[in-house]
């Protein structure tokens, strides 16, 4: 197994960037991490790079069970967390997103409304479930998925990491192998509000790696951002 990646991540219309993107890879392995965080005047760095950092560095490949190292690992961010807010004083928040790829086996987890989207056999096969009060309000009924990007709840969270419950991700273990052609984003919502579910595949097909996957999405967006827009983030993983 084989990994093409691409990883971008820019300040928008904002004075400063709190998102952190990375990934490691090894073998026939690797984690991938998107965190956005939450904060504002940097604070939000702070909790994105402690997330991220902390679940580079537990990183190794082969463990036995994924599910539960995501799940351990990502306690021990949100401790971190909460640590630093005592030391500096202040709220600081993140949300998460990450993959973990052991071989053909594929287990994400998510905390917040980070999006991962999976490309099986070339068709969108999986997209995480934000933990907002917007995406709640879709599946409802109330309003379309189109219209969760627009909302006026789209940025309340129903859970982050930075607090003493409500932490905890959502984790999702791969049913079937993933092969050679498969592909994954990771994102925070200030790139998948400017996004269709359906273009993510699309602009998949078009690409012949990972780098040029990212550039088709960034057009996409650079037509839709308005002044003044979010951080944005992604990172595109084309397995080989």
């Amino acid at each position: 197994m084989t990994f093409d990646v691409f990883d971008f991540s820019n300040s928008g219309g904002r004075g400063y960037n709190e998102d952190s993107v990375g990934f490691s890879i090894g073998g026939d392995g690797g984690i991938f991490v998107v965190a956005d965080g939450l904060g504002g005047h940097s604070h939000g760095e702070l909790a994105s790079v402690c997330v991220k950092d902390t679940l580079l560095q537990a990183w190794r490949g082969g463990e036995a069970d994924r599910a539960a190292w995501f799940s351990a690992v990502i306690a021990e961010a949100n401790s971190r967390i909460l640590a630093i807010q005592a030391e500096k004083n202040t709220v600081l928040k993140s949300t998460v997103v990450s993959l973990a790829i052991d071989g053909s086996h594929a287990v994400w987890a998510h905390s917040g409304d980070s999006r991962l989207y999976y490309i099986h056999r070339g068709w969108l096969r999986y997209v995480t479930a934000d933990h907002s009060v917007a995406y709640k309000k879709y599946k409802a009924g109330e309003i379309s998925r189109d219209q969760i990007a627009t909302d006026e709840d789209q940025s309340s969270l129903l859970r982050t990491l930075g607090g003493q419950d409500r932490f905890e991700p959502d984790i999702y273990v791969c049913d079937t192998p993933i092969e050679p052609g498969d592909g994954f984003v990771l994102c925070s919502d200030g790139a998948w509000e400017y996004l269709k579910d359906g273009e993510i595949a699309i602009d998949m097909l078009k690409a012949d790696n990972a780098r040029r996957w990212a550039e088709l999405l960034l057009l996409r967006m650079m037509d839709r951002i308005s002044p003044g827009n979010d951080n944005l983030s992604l990172l595109t993983v084309m397995i080989g």
